[in-house]
C-alpha cells in the first residue's frame, strides 16, 4: 500500500465512520420513554457498522503514519490500540443493550435498565477516545501529516473527552447533561466525534487527490503539509 492508497482508504473509512455515526445520534432522541425495540436494534445496527469502519480507519492510519513519517509509528501505534480499545468496548456495549431488548416482551430503555453500559458508553468510552486523539494530534504536529488545525482540534476534543471521564460519579439518569449514561457524557460527545472525525476524513481524502496531482512516486514516503 502506497501513501496515497493509504491516505484514500483512510479519508474513505473517516467519512463512512462519521456518516453512520451522524444517522445513529438522533435516533436516540425520538422517544420521550421507552423507545420500540424497531429503534433500538436499528440504531445499534448502524452504531455497529459505524464501528466496523472505525476500525478500518485506525487500521489505515496508523499504515499512513508508517508511510509517511516512520518514526512517528509507535504513536500511530498507540492510536491504533486505543482506537480498537475504544471499538470493542462499545461493541460490547452494543451486544449487551440488543441482548437486554430482544430478552424481554415489552419496550425498555436499554439506556436506563441495561446497568453494564453506563461506563462503558460514558467514562471507559471517554478516556480511550481521549488516548486516541491525543495520539493523532501528537502525530499530525509532529509530522505535518494533514493540516494543523486537525491536530489543534484533537487535542481540544480529547480535553473535553477527559472532563467527563468522572461522570460516573453523578448518577444513571440519561436526560441529565453530566451523569454516567447522560446525554452530555454519551450522545453529545458521540456527535461532537462524528462531525470531527467527517471533518479529518475529508481532509485526509483530500490530501490524497493533492498528492497525485503533485506527482506521488516523487513524495511517497517524505513527510509534508497536506493542506
Amino acid at each position: 500500500m502506497n501513501e496515497t492508497i493509504a491516505r484514500r482508504i483512510t479519508g474513505i473509512a473517516g467519512i463512512s465512520t462519521a456518516g453512520a455515526l451522524i444517522i445513529e445520534v438522533p435516533l436516540y432522541f425520538i422517544y420521550s420513554g421507552p423507545p420500540p425495540d424497531s429503534n433500538v436494534l436499528a440504531r445499534l445496527l448502524i452504531g455497529i457498522v459505524a464501528l466496523a469502519f472505525l476500525l478500518v480507519f485506525v487500521t489505515a492510519f496508523r499504515e499512513l503514519v508508517r508511510r509517511v513519517s516512520p518514526a512517528y509509528e509507535w504513536v500511530g501505534s498507540m492510536a491504533f490500540a486505543t482506537g480498537l480499545v475504544y471499538v470493542t468496548v462499545t461493541l460490547v456495549s452494543s451486544g449487551l443493550e440488543a441482548g437486554a431488548v430482544i430478552a424481554v416482551d415489552h419496550p425498555i430503555d436499554p439506556t436506563i435498565t441495561v446497568s453494564g453500559t453506563y461506563i462503558l458508553y460514558g467514562s471507559i468510552s471517554r478516556l480511550m477516545l481521549a488516548f486516541f486523539l491525543t495520539s493523532v494530534g501528537y502525530i499530525i504536529a509532529h509530522t505535518n501529516l494533514l493540516p494543523r488545525w486537525t491536530g489543534r482540534s484533537a487535542y481540544v476534543l480529547a480535553g473535553v473527552n477527559l472532563a467527563f471521564v468522572p461522570s460516573l460519579f453523578f448518577g444513571n439518569t440519561p436526560a441529565n447533561f453530566y451523569a454516567a449514561n447522560g446525554w452530555g457524557t454519551t450522545a453529545l460527545m458521540g456527535a461532537i466525534f462524528s462531525y470531527w472525525l467527517l471533518a479529518l476524513g475529508i481532509s485526509t481524502y483530500r490530501s490524497a487527490t493533492r498528492l497525485t496531482a503533485m506527482g506521488s512516486p516523487a513524495l511517497e514516503g517524505r513527510g509534508h503539509t497536506a493542506g
